[in-house]
C-alpha cells in the first residue's frame, strides 16, 4: 500500500534523518521460554516452519558458522547442518530426521521441505551445526485431505513496520496454543530508510540498513534484522507460517514494471531490484520456493477449507493514473491472466466447505463519502492518493475493477457459496460484504465476505493525527458506512491481529488491539468479532469471541 509522509510530495525527496547515520546493532532475540534453554550463537536467527500439508511441513533456520558469516557478507564456508522432527519436546520420539548444506550463495539460510508425517499433528523440531543446537520449534501439519475436521484456526496478520514500533502482536499470537498456523498477509518487511516512515521524530527503533534497501545485500540485511525481533522469533517458533508478499517486500506501491518508490535513475533496473527481493525473501522465509517466483498457491485444510493465496505484485499493470479513468480498462489487470483462471478455476472446483482466499488488498469497493478536510486529507494521504480527492484507492482492486468483476461474476454465475477474502495492507481493520453491485447494495446481492486485519505496527489515522485512538476517527467510520453500506464495520486507529475460525456452519473472525505499539510489553484485548453463516454470503456482528 502507499503509505503516508508527511510534507512531502514523493519518497525520492526525504531528507534523511540524522538518526539514519548511526549504525545498527540488531537485537539478539530467543525464540521464547520453549526455546531459550538451547539457544546458541550459530543460531542467532531463530528457527521457523511453514506451509504445512497433511503429511509434511517446511522447516527454516539460518547458520552463522563463523562471525565472518553474518547475513549479508557473502561470506563464511559451506557446513552441514542437521536436522530433527519429533513427537516429543525432548526429542526421545524422533520421527524424521537428515542434513543439508548451508552456505553464501543462500545467505546461509536452511530449507528443509520434510514429509512422511501425520496429519493434524504437532510436532517439534530442531537443527545442528557441529557442537551448536538450535532453539527447538514447534510446528503442525494439516489435516488429512478428506477429514471432516471440527474446525481450523488462523491468526491473522500483516503490516509490520520495524520502525514503526514492537511486535507484541506476534507475541500475544504466539502464546495461543489453539492454533493451526498464522497467516501473514504481507508487509512483512518495510524497505524505506531510517526516518522516512514514519518521520524521524517518530522513529521507535531503526532499520538496519540505515538507508532504503536495493541490492541484494540491503535486502538480506533488512530480513536478518526482523528475524532478531524476539516476538517474531517466537511466533515462528511456535506455530507454522503461512505467507505471502505486498508491496514492501520490494518498493512502496511495486507493479510488474517499477513502483512508486523507485526511480532507474538513482536506484538502476526495477526487474533486477525485484529479482533480488525475492531471493531474499524466498532464501528468509518458511514459503515453499516458486519456479516462477510467485507466491500465489494453494493449500488446503481438511473438508473445511481450501486456502487459495494470492501474489497481486508480480503480475499487475501499472497503477492508474489520477482521474484518468483507466481503472475500467479491460486490458490492465491485478492478477493476471494465468493467475485468474487459476484462482476461478480452483474455487469452481474445490469441494471444502470454504474457500478462503488470501489477498493482499481489499477487494471490496471503497467510496469515500462526504468526509471534511480535516478527515479527508490525512485518510487520502494514509492511502496514498491525492489530496484533490479520489472516488478509490488505485493499488487496491478499486483500480482493476474489469478482474474484479470478472472474478465476482464467476462466483455468482457458478454458484460458488462461503468465499472469504482474508485481506491485509490498509493498517485498518474491516467487516465487508463484498456486493455484486455496490451502488445498488443491499438491494442487489453479496458474492463472497471479506475480512480485513490491521496492521501490526505500520501508521493508521491515529498515528498520523497524532491523537487518542478511537476519538477523530469516529466520525470518519461513521462517514465511510454511510457511503459504503457493503462495509460492516471499520476501525480506522488500532493496531492488532485477528484469530479466523473456520467451522462447517461459519466462519468468523476476532479483531483483537494492542495497547501501545510502542510498548515491548504492550497488553492485548478483544474488541470485536463477525462471521459469515455458511450460505449467507454476508457478515454479521458476534457478541463474543470464539473459545
Amino acid at each position: 500500500m502507499t503509505d503516508f509522509l508527511p510534507n512531502t510530495t514523493t519518497r525520492r525527496t526525504v531528507v534523511k534523518a540524522a538518526a539514519a547515520s548511526a549504525a545498527l546493532i540488531p537485537l539478539v532475540g530467543t525464540a521464547g521460554a520453549m526455546a531459550a534453554e538451547s539457544a546458541a550463537p550459530v543460531f542467532l536467527h531463530g528457527v521457523a516452519s511453514g506451509d504445512p500439508l497433511p503429511d509434511g511441513v517446511l522447516l527454516w533456520t539460518r547458520v552463522t558458522p563463523t562471525p565472518e558469516a553474518m547475513p549479508g557478507s557473502g561470506k563464511g564456508p559451506k557446513v552441514t547442518v542437521g536436522w530433527q522432527v519429533a513427537e516429543d519436546k525432548s526429542f526421545t520420539k524422533v520421527v524424521a530426521k537428515g542434513s543439508t548444506s548451508a552456505d553464501a550463495s543462500t545467505d546461509h539460510t536452511v530449507k528443509v521441505d520434510v514429509r512422511g508425517l501425520r496429519p493434524a499433528t504437532a510436532y517439534y523440531f530442531r537443527f545442528t551445526q557441529g557442537d551448536a543446537t538450535s532453539p527447538v520449534g514447534r510446528t503442525r501439519t494439516a489435516p488429512a485431505h478428506d477429514d471432516a475436521a471440527h474446525s481450523v484456526r488462523f491468526g491473522v496478520v500483516s503490516c509490520a513496520n520495524w520502525e514503526s514500533g514492537y511486535f507484541s502482536p506476534y507475541r500475544h499470537l504466539a502464546a495461543r496454543a489453539d492454533l493451526d498456523a498464522v497467516l501473514h498477509l504481507g508487509d512483512y518487511i518495510y524497505e524505506y530508510g531510517t526516518g522516512q516512515y514514519p518521520e524521524a521524530k517518530y522513529v521507535v527503533r531503526p532499520h538496519s540498513p540505515v538507508h532504503e534497501i536495493v541490492s541484494l545485500t540491503d535486502y538480506r540485511v533488512r530480513h536478518a534484522t526482523y528475524k532478531t525481533d524476539p516476538d517474531l522469533q517466537t511466533l515462528h517458533a511456535t506455530h507454522p507460517v503461512v505467507a505471502i508478499w505486498d508491496d514492501h517486500e520490494f518498493a512502496n506501491d511495486a507493479w510488474s514494471g517499477g513502483a512508486e518508490n523507485h526511480t532507474p535513475d538513482g536506484e538502476g533496473a526495477w526487474a533486477q531490484r525485484m529479482a533480488v527481493a525475492k531471493q531474499a525473501y524466498f532464501e528468509w522465509m518458511p514459503v515453499r520456493t516458486s519456479t516462477e517466483g510467485t507466491t500465489y498457491r494453494r493449500l488446503r485444510f481438511g473438508k473445511l477449507a481450501d486456502l487459495h493465496l494470492l501474489d497481486l505484485r508480480s503480475f499487475r499493470s501499472e497503477q492508474a493514473g489520477t482521474g484518468s479513468g483507466g481503472v475500467d480498462d479491460p486490458n490492465r489487470t491485478i492478477t493476471g491472466r494465468a493467475q485468474l483462471d487459476w484462482l476461478k478455476n480452483g474455487l469452481a472446483s474445490s469441494d471444502a466447505s470454504w474457500k478462503l482466499v488470501g489477498t493482499s488488498v481489499m477487494i471490496s469497493p471503497f467510496a469515500f463519502g462526504s468526509l471534511p478536510a480535516h478527515l479527508l486529507e490525512p485518510i487520502l494521504e494514509l492511502l496514498g492518493l491525492a489530496k484533490e480527492g479520489l472516488a478509490f484507492n488505485n493499488d487496491q482492486w478499486d483500480g482493476y475493477t474489469d478482474d474484479r468483476r470478472e472474478l465476482i461474476a464467476h462466483l455468482r454465475d457458478r454458484g460458488i457459496t462461503n468465499t472469504v477474502f482474508l485481506t491485509g495492507d490498509i493498517h485498518m481493520a474491516w467487516a465487508n460484504d463484498v456486493p455484486v453491485k455496490a451502488a445498488t447494495y443491499p438491494l442487489s446481492a453479496s458474492a463472497a465476505t471479506e475480512f480485513v486485519v490491521t496492521s501490526v505496527t505500520s501508521d493508521n489515522l491515529d498515528d498520523i493525527l497524532h491523537v487518542p485512538a478511537q476519538t477523530v476517527s469516529l466520525a470518519a467510520a461513521g462517514i465511510i458506512k454511510a457511503a459504503n453500506r457493503h462495509v460492516k464495520w471499520v476501525d480506522l486507529d488500532s493496531h492488532g491481529y485477528g484469530v479466523l475460525d473456520v467451522a462447517a456452519e461459519r466462519t468468523q473472525m476476532d479483531y483483537y488491539t494492542v495497547s501501545d505499539k510502542s510498548d515491548r510489553n504492550a497488553t492485548a484485548k478483544w474488541t470485536r468479532s463477525y462471521r459469515t453463516k455458511s450460505g449467507t454470503q454476508k457478515v454479521e456482528r458476534v457478541d463474543a469471541p470464539v473459545r
